[in-house]
């Protein structure tokens, strides 16, 4: 048996004006023929009282409970970027975004929180000017400061440090920190003062904050940029903080073995920390731009390798959701049905092995909102070996009402797999 999770991150919406969702709105004949052989429902992927987070969401759908295996979304993304964290470490994620305004730091605008998805390049380059400045060993209280670059503007931080308090940070829990570290596409628009950290240990991130404005401001990466109509991005945004993760492997819990094919780091780190191989696809970026076929050909390449699963996650409905762009976030969801898993499901369907598909956000990205929320997902399960008669059920949110509700990606997870 093969099988394969499908997560078109933040696809789940609300309903616009004209009462569709873009579920709803776009074209989607594969995902939705699976789903009238298959069964639709819903699911719960973020518990009550966790932060309905990408980290959070995608660890639940694997099959883990974001309660007990979560960490912090950064320690994550380092595994992926490579950084060799110790137990004392603590990990952010440093966004490079845009600001606008003038005066004092606390009255800019964050208008943007991917600098127009600033290319790894441009984004290397901002963070070697703040690296070469905060960072590059710098001492903190016994500590050293480091920045590292990611995929696009996702860049991370490491607080590295001989005991677990770092620079008065201590438990770097979001309970215990009193979440004063806000997401930064959760505040677009917003006058950045009202969201910069505060509490125990927040005066040294707010200053390395503030810092990095004064380094990347006129740094010509940025000048040219916006010579060239671009977003700058003349700011470090902190903030997911969290230890180094621990997870029970994949196998262990499943008993199967399987890749992870993504183009954000956050995911390749899960996949990672769960024992299972994370593929790089060349051109795969997370935006709407991405490399959707090459993922698909990756997905064919795993089975072929003999992996019993694939979990291929596309970030781009998300991120145009973030960017309160409607008609992009419809684009790209018929993109992954058209580019992706028709590829995948007319390869499954000639190999001839049995196969189970399941399709499924990880969270709710309202463009309206421009954030993540919490409320459950649909999901479609289709299996090769037991169609169903199921005329009229379609991958919506709608839809998912009407079926079978799992109350955690545990347990969806146990069931998708066979696992009592």
């Amino acid at each position: 048996m093969r099988y394969l999770i499908l997560v078109p991150d933040g696809a789940a919406d609300d309903r616009d004006e004209n009462g569709k969702t873009p579920l709803e709105e776009a074209h989607m004949p594969v995902v939705n023929g699976l789903a009238a052989r298959g069964f639709v429902g819903q699911v719960t992927t973020i518990p009550e009282g966790i932060f309905p987070g990408s980290d959070a969401a995608n660890l639940a759908v694997l099959g883990y409970d974001p309660v007990a295996d979560l960490t912090g979304r950064s320690p994550l993304e380092a595994v992926s970027m490579g950084i060799d964290m110790s137990d004392t470490d603590v990990a952010f994620r440093a966004n490079i975004v845009t600001l606008v305004g003038d005066g004092a730091y606390g009255d800019l605008v964050i208008t943007d929180h991917s600098s127009g998805d600033i290319g790894d390049e441009e984004a290397r380059q901002l963070l070697k000017a703040v690296n070469d400045e905060l960072g590059a060993g710098r001492a903190e209280n016994g500590g050293r400061v480091a920045f590292y670059p990611g995929v696009s503007y996702r860049g991370a931080l490491i607080v590295s440090a001989g005991e677990p308090t770092v620079t008065g940070i201590g438990d770097v829990s979001e309970e215990a920190a009193g979440y004063w570290l806000t997401p930064p596409h959760d505040i677009l628009t917003k006058r950045i003062g009202d969201y910069l950290p505060t509490g125990e240990g927040s005066g040294f991130i707010k200053e390395l904050m503030e810092k990095s404005y004064d380094i990347l401001k006129d740094h010509e990466v940025n000048k040219d940029r916006v010579r060239r109509g671009l977003n700058p991005g003349n700011s470090i945004w902190i903030w997911g903080q969290g230890k180094k993760p621990a997870l029970d492997s994949f196998e262990s819990k499943f008993g199967i073995t399987g890749s992870v094919i993504a183009g954000v780091d956050l995911i390749k780190g899960i996949g990672i920390c769960a024992g299972l191989e994370s593929i790089t696809v060349p051109g795969a970026t997370g935006t709407l731009e991405t490399n959707f076929a090459g993922k698909a050909d990756a997905v064919i390449e795993e089975f072929e390798k003999g992996k019993d699963f694939v979990y291929i996650h596309v970030e781009a409905p998300d991120e145009c959701a973030h960017q309160g762009n409607r008609a992009d976030k419809i684009e790209s969801l018929e993109r992954i049905d058209a580019e992706v898993l028709a590829k995948v499901v007319g390869w499954l369907r000639k190999d001839g092995e049995p196969f189970r598909v399941l399709v499924v956000p990880d969270h709710r990205t309202p463009v309206a909102l421009r954030t993540h929320t919490m409320e459950p997902v649909p999901y479609v399960i289709y299996d090769s070996g037991d169609e169903q008669e199921n005329a009229g059920a379609l991958f919506t949110e709608a839809s998912g009402e009407n079926g079978r509700a799992f109350g955690s990606g545990a347990e969806l997870a146990k069931y998708f797999f066979g696992k009592k």
